[in-house]
């Protein structure tokens, strides 16, 4: 293993404890995990790592017996209503935790207003070392990357970044050519990627991407994705998060769905050509 930043991100294996999920990324020989403070959905099964201390203290805990760090914590949403203030606790506990980045989703289509919030977050962030990313989604009012970067520029904020995931770089036909371009211009924008892998074409309903995002993602190497291609654009070394939620038949459990996702991950970078 590299030195290289290997994430287990929470979506991988949601349904484990942080504790439990932080033994799981240290059996599986990550070096990292991302940990979920806000749910993404009202739907899927949470662990109440804001209200419950005692949660809190026992991933601490685990952190401290495996060595494993915490990469980056989410989800927080910029919507039309939000006050950015209410989100500093999010960042007390994420400081608390180790994590250096933070996962935000775009959920405003006033694109003035958004920006103004996320260089307000950015502005509360920075005194705790952390690095907002906003992350663009089809089903989100940031869709595409081009979106994000408009974004992200026009708040000009030094810790302001960009979450490119492999899913939704692929099902928002966002350009490898921009992608270039931008990490070029500014490779500080981009400090995490989450990696999965995408199988067919882009589904006609969003209903159906939001699904396959959510409960059909093909570990790395599985599917149509040019990931050779979303790497080398990136900066060199990009600490990666494996995010990749799948059902398989027969079904994998946490630790196998983990340790696959890594192995795969690791396979993928052995393919790409050492720079001339």
């Amino acid at each position: 293993m590299t030195s290289r930043v290997f994430s287990l991100a929470a979506l991988t294996v949601l349904e484990l404890p942080p504790p439990q999920m932080i033994f799981a990324a240290a059996q599986a020989g990550y070096s990292h995990v991302g940990l979920r403070l806000e749910p993404a959905t009202a739907q899927e099964h949470h662990f109440p790592l804001m209200a419950s201390r005692t949660l809190r203290c026992e991933t601490a805990q685990a952190l401290r017996d495996t060595g494993v760090k915490v990469l980056d914590v989410e989800i927080l949403r910029l919507k039309p209503e939000t006050d950015v203030a209410f989100f500093e606790p999010y960042l007390e506990v994420g400081a608390e935790l180790g994590a250096s980045e933070l996962l935000v989703a775009g959920n405003d289509a006033d694109q003035a207003r958004l920006t103004a919030r996320f260089a307000q977050l950015c502005e509360l962030a920075r005194g705790y070392g952390i690095y907002p990313h906003l992350e663009f989604m089809p089903w989100t009012d940031v869709p595409d990357l081009a979106n994000a970067l408009e974004v992200v520029e026009a708040a000009a904020q030094p810790n302001g970044c960009i979450l490119v995931d492999a899913f939704h770089f692929n099902r928002s036909c966002s350009s490898l050519e921009l992608l270039e371009r931008a990490c070029k211009q500014a490779p500080e924008r981009f400090r995490y990627l989450q990696l999965c892998d995408v199988l067919g074409p882009v589904p006609a309903s969003m209903d159906e991407i939001l699904r396959q995002a959510r409960h059909e993602r093909r570990f790395p190497g599985d599917g149509d994705c040019d990931l050779q291609g979303l790497l080398a654009a990136l900066p060199p070394g990009i600490a990666i998060s494996v995010e990749a939620p799948t059902v398989q038949a027969p079904p994998l459990t946490a630790q196998q769905r983990a340790a696959v996702g890594l192995q795969k991950t690791l396979e993928v970078l052995r393919r790409i050509p050492s720079p001339a």
